[in-house]
């Protein structure tokens, strides 16, 4: 018999200057987890409530607002034990996913083994702000086009995932990406899950279990979503320069953004107020801080911030 267990995991998710960082644990050497744990429906109220005190458990940090991700429920996503005490018994693991932003990298209080992690270092080919990286053309594009070994499906599905032969670059295809990379196994975890040693895998650090998989449906649903709803100021200080913000956006998508466009598109957007302070902390030119607007919640409609992207050669 297999038992069910609901696990709660959480991706908190923040930038630090133009670093998008994700708040994780190490159980093991050199293998990352997200704060997670299963859900006790005898004495846990609410999902959403025990995913808040895992979450304060393991790393001491209190969440603010959260949302629902994704339910991940793959038949080989994982099979354990139920308990150490009765290994007879096998488990059945769902896992709910839930997103949550925060403006600042906090500090971990002590004896919490929790740290902020640079996304980009478990997905390096997502980082466009200085141009396609060349781990594409270099090492993704020709193994891709090996394990397409021909076939129409497949080398389209490549082509729109990494945005080759002219095709667009899509910043929001994250998972999409990961997922193609996962099948033709150029990731550890696809060589891990299926008890082989690895012939050859692309730089980035794995995870435990399908964490990576559950950090990538976030930062796709992240990219995607700033630019619907204001997501973008939540993880900004509550006074903030232009400079800071499109900086904040651009380290997000992974892009660089046009810096007059991007302007003009918020002065637009009605988004922002002046407060008629200025920043003068860099030592260059003092800019203005700026605050969001937010008592345009309260409107049934609020749009995100546009995020229109430059070309390298402007």
């Amino acid at each position: 018999m297999i038992n069910l267990i609901i696990e709660l995991s959480a991706v908190v998710l923040c930038v630090e200057q133009t670093r998008p960082k994700f708040l994780g644990l190490s159980p093991e050497p050199r293998r990352i987890a997200l704060p997670s744990g299963p859900f006790d429906p005898g004495t846990d109220r609410t999902l959403e409530r025990a995913v808040r005190g895992w979450v304060q458990t393991q790393t001491g940090f209190p969440l603010g607002h959260v949302e629902q991700l994704y339910t991940f429920g793959d038949q080989n996503r994982e099979i354990m034990a139920s308990s150490p005490e009765d290994m007879s018994q096998e488990a059945r693991i769902i896992s709910v996913g839930y997103l949550a932003l925060t403006p600042k990298a906090a500090k971990v209080e002590a004896g919490f083994e929790a740290e902020w992690y640079d996304w980009y270092a478990h997905f390096p080919w997502e980082d466009h702000r200085k141009g396609p990286p060349a781990l594409i053309a270099k090492e993704i594009a020709p193994r891709l086009l090996s394990w397409a070994d021909g076939d129409p499906a497949h080398l389209e599905r490549a082509r729109l995932a990494f945005g080759l032969d002219g095709r667009a670059w899509i910043e929001e295809r994250v998972l999409e990406r990961y997922e193609l990379l996962y099948e033709a196994r150029l990731v550890c975890e696809a060589w891990r899950d299926e008890g082989s040693a690895p012939e050859y895998v692309l730089p980035g650090l794995s995870m435990v279990s399908d964490h990576r998989r559950i950090l990538a449906t976030a930062i796709s649903r992240l990219r995607g979503k700033l630019k619907y709803r204001p997501v973008l100021f939540d993880l900004i200080e509550n006074e903030f320069t232009l400079s800071a913000l499109q900086k904040r956006a651009e380290a997000i998508l992974g892009l660089p953004l046009h810096k007059q466009n991007f302007r003009r598109a918020l002065d637009k957007s009605g988004l922002v107020k002046g407060t008629g302070k200025l920043e003068s902390s860099t030592g260059g030119r003092p800019a203005e801080l700026y605050t969001f607007r937010h008592e345009l919640l309260k409107q049934q409609i609020v749009m995100g911030v546009a995020t229109p992207a430059r070309r390298l050669s402007d």
